[in-house]
């Protein structure tokens, strides 16, 4: 009975809330790796293609954040719904926890772990993609429709590329994958989610 008097308006804030506790841990993960970083320049080798997805998945945290607003326009959340969201915050910390582990010490540099744990990092893109597809489904049939055309070829393609990354050690095909990633990525935000509508 009470529930039923809850409305989407009553709901949201609630859901919006866990959301940023989850992706306010992974910023500042990533952050704090960062620091690191800053602080103990020479304390590890650094990477630049682990560079760049720490740039990558940084944009894809405070996006997320960002295009999660849409989620107003669910009008029925159920425990299901509630949990594949968060279960989509969880994916992304879960990259950031494999961009900067708590220590690199049977490591002998950024590159010596990332491509150690690439089958795992890439493993997790992957799957954000294939969520990030549900997650607009679940905002609507309208909304959905607004981005369907460029999902039935992005999504495939990031699958299949992350694949690839999970499976070789190339430096060309790692630099060339987060370069293109980097750039369509930006592309994406400003063409299709620079204003929320």
């Amino acid at each position: 009975m009470q529930q039923a008097l809850l409305s989407v308006h009553d709901i949201y804030p609630h859901i919006r809330t866990v959301m940023g506790m989850v992706i306010g841990l992974g910023v500042t993960r990533l952050l704090s790796g960062v620091a690191r970083i800053v602080q103990h320049p020479a304390q590890y080798r650094l990477y630049p293609v682990h560079l760049a997805w720490v740039a990558s998945v940084l944009l894809s945290l405070v996006h997320f954040w960002w295009w999660e607003f849409g989620l107003y326009q669910v009008e029925v959340w159920t425990f299901g719904t509630y949990l594949f969201v968060i279960g989509y915050a969880i994916l992304l910390f879960l990259q950031c926890a494999l961009l900067f582990p708590d220590s690199l010490q049977d490591y002998l540099s950024y590159q010596d772990f990332f491509l150690a744990r690439r089958s795992w990092f890439f493993g997790l893109l992957a799957a954000t993609s294939l969520f990030d597809v549900i997650d607009t489904l679940i905002k609507g049939e309208e909304h959905f429709s607004r981005f369907a055309g460029e999902y039935l070829v992005r999504t495939p393609i990031l699958v299949v590329l992350c694949i690839v990354a999970a499976l070789t050690r190339s430096r060309v095909f790692h630099v060339a994958f987060v370069s293109s990633a980097l750039m369509y990525q930006l592309s994406w935000i400003f063409r299709l989610f620079d204003k929320l509508t």
